[in-house]
């Protein structure tokens, strides 16, 4: 099942041009091991649950994952071989907005080969470059 919000202000949101890197959300706070983007991009519902998929399957009984992202903006899609000048389309899925810095997931209770081993398999689907990155010291 994919990642919705209950109900929102507004149906239909614009895009905007992802500028700047994270400043909330960069810094592992629930896991020993997060995997970090390095480029700014959206992430889909769908593409979301099937990390959760990979990761769940791979860590199964050893650890824990954590998903820090939500898919709270809709993206419109108007239909197939539609002429131009009838309005925006109908919301058609719902994207993450993720900045460089953000950690995506999260895992606790596994070793830096496996989570390395994990996070190799979830960043394979993903459309934005990532990175593994452990919790440093102090928090």
């Amino acid at each position: 099942m994919a990642l919705m919000p209950r109900r929102v202000k507004h149906r239909k949101s614009q895009r905007r041009r992802i500028k700047g890197n994270a400043t909330r959300g960069n810094t592992v706070a629930y896991g020993d091991w997060g995997l970090q983007s390095t480029e700014p991009g959206h992430v889909r519902a769908q593409t979301i649950e099937a990390c959760r998929i990979a990761a769940t399957q791979y860590v199964r009984g050893i650890g824990k994952l954590y998903i820090r992202i939500f898919p709270d903006k809709s993206v419109t899609a108007r239909p197939l071989e539609t002429r131009m000048g009838k309005g925006k389309g109908e919301p058609d899925h719902w994207v993450a907005v993720v900045k460089p810095g953000t950690i995506m997931f999260e895992l606790a209770g596994v070793s830096q080969d496996a989570a390395k081993e994990c996070f190799a398999r979830v960043a394979h689907k993903l459309p934005v470059r990532c990175r593994l990155v452990g919790r440093t010291p102090g928090s």
